[in-house]
C-alpha cells in the first residue's frame, strides 16, 4: 500500500480517536500525516471518504477454519472468541462505535461486524452440537448472545477498562444450550 495513503489513514485514525470525526479538519490530518492537503484528497475526494475507508479497511474479522468438535460447544466458543477478536485497534474501536450514533454508513458497517460473528457463532455451535440443527433458534439466540457480548465489552473496556471473559460467556452459553 502506498506509503503517503497509509500515513493519512493513520493520521485520520488517530484524530478521529481523538477529537471525533466532525472535529477533525483534513488540513490537521494531512499536517499529522506530513503530506501535502492536497495529497488528501488525491486519494480521497472527501473526508468521509476517509471515514469509509479506516472503517472498510481497519475493522475486518478473520477468522481462520475450524474443525468441528463434536459436543464440545463451550469450546468451539472460545476457539473462535480467540481467532476473531474485532481486529481493530483500541482507537479505530472508539472510532467505530462512536461514529455509528452519526452516519449511517458506520452503522452499517457495525452492523454486518455483528452479523459476522453471529455466523461464525452460529457455524461453530452447529458443528459442535451436530443434532442441535433442528434448534435453529435457540442456536442463533445463543449465537446472538456471544456476538453481542464480545462487541459489547470492547466498548466497555474503552470507557471502563473492564473486560468480558470470553471463557466464561462460553462456558455460560453452552450450559444453556444442554
Amino acid at each position: 500500500m502506498n506509503d503517503s495513503r497509509t500515513r493519512i489513514l493513520d493520521a485520520a485514525e488517530e484524530l478521529f480517536a481523538e477529537t471525533g470525526y466532525e472535529a477533525t479538519s483534513t488540513a490537521r490530518i494531512a499536517e499529522l500525516a506530513s503530506v501535502p492537503k492536497g495529497l488528501v484528497f488525491h486519494y480521497f475526494p472527501q473526508k468521509m471518504d476517509v471515514l469509509l475507508t479506516l472503517v472498510d479497511e481497519r475493522t475486518r474479522i478473520e477468522v481462520l477454519p475450524d474443525e468441528p468438535h463434536p459436543g464440545d460447544p463451550a469450546g468451539a466458543l472460545r476457539r473462535l472468541a480467540s481467532r476473531i477478536p474485532l481486529r481493530a485497534s483500541p482507537s479505530m474501536r472508539r472510532i467505530l462505535f462512536r461514529e455509528a450514533e452519526t452516519h449511517k454508513s458506520v452503522r452499517e458497517r457495525l452492523g454486518a461486524v455483528n452479523r459476522e460473528l453471529v455466523g461464525h457463532a452460529r457455524r461453530g455451535l452447529e458443528l459442535a452440537l451436530p443434532g442441535a440443527r433442528g434448534d435453529a433458534a435457540r442456536l442463533e439466540i445463543a449465537a446472538a448472545t456471544f456476538a453481542t457480548v464480545l462487541l459489547y465489552q470492547e466498548s466497555l473496556f474503552q470507557l471502563t477498562g473492564d473486560r468480558v471473559d470470553p471463557d466464561a460467556l462460553a462456558d455460560l452459553i453452552s450450559r444453556a444450550l444442554s
